[in-house]
């Protein structure tokens, strides 16, 4: 059975954005633009020196306009020719209602998978 359909085929909704992330894993730390983030994570371009592996840790702080910083740790959950994708391991407190806040509607809003 292919993974789709052991999720249902349904996944948190993306909401598209254009803003920079700072990836930063141990010493090393990359700057990129955010393609889409979710409830769940975060998809993000992938650097042209970038040299991660799928299960590695990261900080992510995405820097959204010009008032707002969310910083998370996350997870590389899949890695593209083109994208990283990062699932949130831990959101602190005081992160989590201006997050919500961005994603607006988002936040709660389901989306079949592969839209």
């Amino acid at each position: 059975m292919n993974q789709q359909k052991e999720q249902g085929g349904m996944r948190h909704a993306r909401m598209p954005i254009n803003s920079a992330v700072l990836m930063i894993h141990g010493a090393d730390v990359w700057s990129s633009e955010i393609e889409d983030i979710s409830a769940t994570g975060v998809l993000v371009a992938r650097p042209d020196d970038w040299h991660g592996r799928v299960g590695d840790q990261y900080a992510l702080d995405m820097i959204i306009g010009e008032d707002l910083n969310i910083h998370v740790d996350a997870t590389v959950a899949r890695i593209l020719d083109r994208y990283v994708g990062f699932a949130y391991s831990r959101i602190p407190p005081e992160k989590e209602v201006p997050l919500w806040n961005l994603l607006g509607g988002y936040a709660d809003r389901l989306e079949r998978f592969g839209e």
